[in-house]
């Protein structure tokens, strides 16, 4: 999904007389992480490398509505970053009832419970990290990235990004949840793109220094005990 909306946007700014756009590749790798699978598997997926122009207008382009969806006590895909002025529809595709909620302030949103097989839909208008959790399943948890640009991407499992963006100057940021908000603006740089390939050096995200904190649920509180689903909905099988 995030590829097609970059191939809209190049479509869109080949349409305004920019016709040429230039390619800028880069790695993104972690360090000093605790979790198993950066460790011993080399799993750099899922870290958000965005570009905002510096000297040009943002393009902008009718509001679209991008998925992220609830199955199997999930939410996925667990980061999903977006374009200011996105729907997110949060599908219950689980034969459970779900409640997503956001209680920070990237954007505090409640969208209540609601039975398998609908949908509910919230409006991001502002920039921002939107931290999402289920006011049912205290293990459920995601990251909604509201970002000011249409260039962003996610890094593959090797760490490799690719952005299509036409010539100019810009704001290269990096998200990785599990990194402090210090060490993220650290690696914020500019970058002048011209009209040939772009290779950036490594960069090297640590996760250093970060504490995860239990959430409460949407009323502030600590969750209850996690019931068992079948005996709370008959019939229900996981």
């Amino acid at each position: 999904m995030i590829w097609r909306s970059l191939t809209f946007f190049s479509l869109a700014v080949s349409t305004c007389g920019i016709i040429h756009a230039a390619t800028v590749t880069g790695t993104v790798q972690l360090r000093d992480s605790r979790v198993a699978s950066v460790n011993k598997h080399k799993d750099y997926s899922g870290i958000v490398v965005s570009l905002r122009p510096l000297n040009q207008p943002t393009p902008t382009a009718p509001s679209k509505h991008v998925i992220m969806l609830q199955k199997g006590k999930m939410f996925t895909p667990h980061v999903l970053p977006v374009e200011t002025g996105s729907y997110v529809d949060f599908p219950n595709a689980d034969l459970i009832f779900h409640n997503a909620f956001s209680s920070y302030n990237g954007q505090i949103f409640d969208v209540g419970l609601y039975p398998p097989g609908t949908s509910r839909s919230v409006h991001f208008t502002r920039p921002g990290v939107v931290r999402i959790f289920c006011n049912i399943h205290p293990s459920m948890s995601a990251v909604v990235l509201v970002l000011p640009t249409p260039w962003f991407t996610t890094t593959a499992k090797d760490g490799s990004f690719r952005l299509d963006v036409p010539p100019g100057a810009y704001e290269l940021s990096v998200f990785h949840e599990r990194a402090t908000e210090q060490t993220l603006q650290t690696l914020t740089q500019r970058i002048a793109v011209s009209d040939q390939p772009a290779a950036l050096p490594p960069i090297a995200v640590s996760e250093a220094g970060f504490l995860l904190s239990p959430h409460k649920n949407k009323y502030g509180t600590d969750y209850a005990p996690q019931p068992d689903d079948k005996s709370v909905y008959p019939g229900v099988r996981n």
